[in-house]
Formats: structure tokens, C-alpha cells, sequence
């Protein structure tokens, strides 16, 4: 996607080799920063504090720390302490497991000193075909968009609503849940998002609205609990939102709150879509509520809110009395019955087991 005329991906390698930069959403919206990744540590740390976040790019940041810690060290007792480190670093999106446990495969066999240009390819291939998925993505997503905007007059946007930043900031190019409506933008179709701010780290706020606003697309940023005002007044055509980890039942597993939105939108009727690209299938779990990990982050997260002032320091403060014990749920699982279907590079489906074998059948 652009940034003021400039095409930008999430993550991209050097062209010595040597480093990996990203883009540090830890600063935005306020500063657009560029960092460089140059050691295994450094990229467990950028997945963990979330200078990168979004299961698609977590997964691509991972496999390019493992190249990374291939330079340092290509033995077989590196290989097992990379994937160990990376794999530690946040336990809800599958995404992580799955890019490393390819990576692993495809390393092992070789011997050390092939292992470090292998592990970058490898890491390349991963974020290139994490660009194609969000792309058709996109592409089946916009389906959805042209058809609710064929039921409306000519004057009247699609409204759609979507919850923390499921676009290209959160993989490696397009998004996920944002991919349909860039398609759609690009076509000409009148739309507008309703962006939740997405407490506690805002990534609505923040991120989402950041790129819609880079990009053109009229949205308006809503607190959290908004969206459920918003549907019962017919204001609300369609919520599309990601998933860190899909169950292979359609159980979905996404930014915490996006459950409260599902069950809104059941009780007023509002299609509740979920856009996930095939590696955040975790095939091996059935019931999301009862199996999946729910990472537990900091407590300040929660605590404390960062901002511009009016003479544009970033500061941060403290919104809770000294003392108030806080828990921060990081995430939510939604259940399958209350989603209208699952949008994939393969096409839209059910939230089903039956559904998604519909698109995979190699996973029978």
C-alpha cells in the first residue's frame, strides 16, 4: 500500500542480507518510523512489544528472525533455540507456529552453511504468498461490499464496520478484513467504515484509521461500544473483521471485544464476516472458547494512554486510581454460529468444519 506516494510493505529485507526493516507501529499514528532488525533478540523483541503485530505478520517477522539467527549461528542447537525464542514470544496467533515450524522443515535437512541463505528465501517466499492470499482476499471480500451497495440507492454509502486493524499494517501487504474494501474503493463503490477505537492499545484508532485516512477512504473513528447503537439504527451494512486463530469448526478467535460486536450484530441482523488467510486455520482444534490461548498482556496497556498533546509531545498517562488492580484479555473467541461466513483466498464459505473442507479438502 502507499504512504504519501510511496509503496510500502510491512516488512522487507535489506539489500546486503544483513538486517530486515519493519515499520514500528508502536509510533504510530504520530511517527512514521522505520526500524531495522538485525539479531534473532531483536526480532523476538519487535514481535513481543508489538512493534509488529497481526497474525500474517507475525508470522513473516518470525520466519525472518529465524534468517536472521541463521547468520549468527546455522548449527541444529541454534535452529532449536531460534524457534523456541520466537515461538515464546505471544501464544494466540497460529501464524507464529505455522511460519516457523516451515521454516524449521525446510532448514533441518540442510546442512549449517546452507542455512542461512535458505532460511531468507524461505522467509521471502512466505511474505510473498502473504501478499497474494490478502490480495484474493480482497478480491472475494469485495463481493460482499458490491452486493450490499446493489441494495442501496445510488447516493447511499456501504457503511461497514470492523474492529481493531485487520489491514495491510497487520500482514505483510492489503490485510485481511481491510482488503475487501480497498478492492471495493479502487472500484468506485461509495462505502464508509465505521473504525472502533479498539481499547486498550487503540489499534482502531490508531492504525486503522491511519491507513484509511493514507488512503483515501471516508471512515469515522467510534468508541468500542458504539457498534451496537450503531446497528440497531440501521447504520451498520456489514461488519467484516480478522482472526489471529480459526478453529477448524469456525470458531474465531480475534482482538478482544470483536465477540460483543458478533453478538450485536446477530441480534439486529447485521452480517458478521470474518476474512482470515488459510495459515490462521489451526486444524487441529475444534472449540475456540475451551482450547485456544488467550494472551494476557501488561496491565498498563490498560492503565495508561498514550497521546499527542496540543503542542505535539507524545505523552503517556495514567486513566486508572493508583492501586485498582487491571486485567488485560487480549482477545476473544467468537463462536461459529454466530458468524455469517468465513471470507478466505479460496473464496467465502460457512463457519463450519463442513465449510471450510468445502475450500480445503486436502485438510480431510
Amino acid at each position: 500500500m502507499k504512504i504519501d506516494g510511496a509503496a510500502y510493505r510491512t516488512i522487507w529485507p535489506a539489500e546486503d542480507g544483513r538486517s530486515v526493516s519493519i515499520i514500528d507501529q508502536t509510533r504510530l499514528p504520530h511517527d512514521f518510523a522505520v526500524v531495522s532488525l538485525t539479531t534473532l533478540d531483536e526480532a523476538a523483541h519487535a514481535i513481543r512489544a508489538m512493534l509488529v503485530r497481526g497474525a500474517p505478520l507475525i508470522g513473516a517477522t518470525a520466519a525472518y528472525g529465524m534468517a536472521l539467527a541463521m547468520r549468527a549461528d546455522a548449527g541444529d542447537a541454534a535452529l532449536e533455540r531460534a524457534h523456541a525464542t520466537l515461538l515464546a514470544t505471544r501464544p494466540t496467533a497460529i501464524n507464529l507456529r505455522w511460519a516457523l515450524d516451515r521454516v524449521r522443515a525446510k532448514l533441518a535437512p540442510l546442512p549449517p552453511a546452507a542455512r542461512a541463505e535458505a532460511a531468507l528465501i524461505e522467509a521471502d517466499l512466505i511474505a510473498d504468498e502473504d501478499v497474494a492470499i490478502n490480495q484474493a482476499i480482497g478480491e472475494h471480500g469485495a463481493a460482499l461490499i458490491r452486493a450490499a451497495a446493489a441494495e442501496k440507492g445510488p447516493d447511499e454509502p456501504v457503511n461497514v464496520l470492523t474492529h481493531c486493524n485487520a489491514g495491510w499494517l497487520a500482514t505483510v501487504d492489503w490485510g485481511t478484513a481491510l482488503a475487501p474494501i480497498y478492492v471495493a474503493f479502487e472500484e468506485g463503490i461509495r462505502l464508509h467504515v465505521w473504525v472502533d477505537e479498539t481499547r486498550p492499545r487503540n489499534q482502531g484508532a490508531s492504525l486503522t484509521a491511519w491507513e484509511l485516512n493514507h488512503h483515501g477512504v471516508p471512515h469515522t473513528v467510534v468508541a468500542d461500544n458504539v457498534g451496537g447503537h450503531l446497528m440497531q439504527h440501521g447504520m451498520v451494512d456489514l461488519c467484516i473483521v480478522g482472526t489471529d486463530r480459526t478453529t477448524a469448526g469456525g470458531d474465531v478467535c480475534n482482538k478482544i471485544g470483536t465477540y460483543l460486536k458478533a453478538l450485536a450484530a446477530h441480534d439486529n441482523g447485521v452480517p458478521f464476516y470474518v476474512a482470515l488467510p488459510s495459515p490462521t486455520i489451526d486444524w487441529g482444534i475444534e472449540d475456540g472458547v475451551r482450547d485456544i490461548p488467550i494472551e494476557q498482556r501488561d496491565g498498563r496497556e490498560v492503565s495508561e494512554m498514550t497521546g499527542r498533546t496540543a503542542d505535539g509531545r507524545v505523552e503517556t498517562v495514567r486513566i486508572t486510581p493508583d492501586g485498582s488492580p487491571v486485567a488485560n484479555y487480549a482477545f476473544d473467541v467468537t463462536p461459529a454460529r454466530l458468524v455469517t461466513g468465513l471470507i478466505t483466498e479460496r473464496g467465502l464459505c460457512p463457519a463450519s468444519r463442513a465449510g471450510l473442507l468445502t475450500l480445503f479438502p486436502e485438510q480431510r
